[in-house]
């Protein structure tokens, strides 16, 4: 049998480029003065563009590839709009008010997404199918149970706990102790989402130069000079959007964000018995290892885009579609031997403390270390950015209360990232799970 990374017609791209490919776009002259530069054009710096040209500023979104290129095309189109630490867990390390306000803005930046989805047209497969977090251990389900209790307390979710026996219900394994179950949480196209929020930052006057790296951003007097591969220009203001994809031209920046590696997979076709058997009710997928994996139907439901943290130690892709396969072989047993259709990665951003960020610093804006979960904060606080710049106070956040700081000897380039991936390995060997 072929190993799948092996396989001469594995493509080495997004699946989802083969219904929305990056746009082509001819970068334009640069222009000599802007209200607003913008450092990145994916989700952040597209939410704020919209916003901005709407408001009636000047915008040019300056970006080293095509438009969408990064995170942006290359997620896994799963809305969670979550933190990495439990409600539980926020709540003993900064109090129940700080706990609360970080969770509530995640209500929020997902209704924002929905109502973005909902206005503006956009066809991006958006569905809000909920989600089934599957437990690796009996104590994970434990630990799940109490962080559902406390969600429905303050929130009213209606977070739901899916024990063992009935869990076939929600997905088509043994493999899990049962699960929790979030209506709030769904799935979109993010290709289709990207291409769609680009088509309404152009039709506002944004004006969309690609391909055109910045190399430096110094201030002068009251304005910017922004340097780039292809000139400067002078803007009243500037927005950095450029999350796991800071370059040494952002240093401030870099060495607070880590740039960490996320592969996905995308499988053949799958019949349609198999597909109602392994995912009955097409839910998006997790679950609570350390090197976790996330998982879902594609928004057509014929196969299945599976992602992970395994194989975050390498940049060989055939490696990284080596691990995600061996992971969802794991979890559904039955397809093994099935081919896969493509394999990719890119970077996701972190900061240190796991919280997104908006900051400003002498006078630039950064919105960025969204986590793992920049479909949903990537234009939430993309947009709380361009507001801030307009002195709406909508544009407050909670994410711009906290320091925002580096470590010691890391200047962007995450040397310590191979040994995190093996400690987190043997943790999960030992079903010790996340917080």
């Amino acid at each position: 049998m072929t190993r799948p990374a092996d396989d001469p017609g594995l493509k080495l791209t997004p699946y989802w480029w083969e219904a929305a490919p990056c746009a082509e776009i001819e970068p334009a002259e640069v222009p000599a003065a802007i209200d607003v530069a913008i450092v990145g054009a994916g989700f952040t710096g597209l939410s704020a563009a919209l916003t901005l040209a709407r408001a009636g500023r000047s915008v040019a979104l300056f970006d080293a590839m095509r438009a969408g290129e990064g995170a942006s095309s290359r997620n896994g189109g799963i809305t969670s709009g979550n933190v990495k630490f439990p409600f539980t867990v926020l709540i003993e390390k900064m109090g129940l008010e700080i706990a609360k306000a970080i969770y509530g803005e995640g209500v929020a930046a997902r209704d924002h997404l929905a109502r973005l989805v909902t206005k503006e047209g956009i066809e991006c497969n958006y569905k809000l199918v909920g989600r089934f977090t599957g437990a690796n251990s009996a104590k994970s389900y434990e630990r799940m149970g109490r962080e559902a209790d406390s969600l429905n307390k303050h929130f009213g979710i209606g977070v739901e706990m899916v024990p063992q026996a009935e869990q076939h219900r929600e997905i088509g394994t043994d493999f899990y102790h049962g699960g929790q179950f979030r209506h709030d949480i769904g799935g979109v196209h993010p290709s289709l989402l990207h291409a769609g929020m680009l088509a309404c930052a152009l039709d506002a006057g944004a004006r969309v130069i690609p391909k055109t790296a910045v190399t430096g951003i110094h201030r002068e007097a009251q304005n910017f000079e922004v340097a780039t591969a292809r000139g400067a220009t002078q803007a009243g203001n500037v927005i950095v959007a450029t999350n796991g994809y800071t370059d040494a031209a952002l240093p401030w920046l870099r060495r607070r964000v880590i740039p960490i590696p996320s592969q996905i997979i995308a499988t053949e076709p799958i019949d349609l018995d198999t597909m109602n058997r392994l995912m009955p009710r097409r839910r998006v997928y997790g679950d609570t290892r350390n090197l976790y994996n996330y998982y879902r139907p594609s928004p057509d439901d014929t196969c299945i885009v599976f992602g992970g943290r395994r194989g975050a130690n390498t940049d060989n892709p055939l490696k990284k579609c080596a691990h995600l396969y061996s992971n969802l072989i794991e979890i559904f047993p039955e397809l093994e031997g099935i081919r896969l259709t493509h394999s990719w990665w890119g970077y996701t951003g972190y900061s240190f403390d796991f919280l997104p960020h908006l900051k400003i610093r002498d006078g630039v804006h950064y919105a960025t270390a969204f986590c793992g979960s920049g479909v949903v904060w990537a234009p939430w606080l993309g947009r709380k950015a361009a507001l801030t710049i307009l002195g709406d106070e909508q544009g407050e956040t909670v994410f711009a209360r906290f320091a925002f700081k580096g470590w010691p000897l890391y200047a962007g380039k995450p040397w310590f990232l191979p040994a995190v991936i093996a400690w987190s390995g043997i943790k999960d060997h030992f079903g010790a799970a996340r917080a």
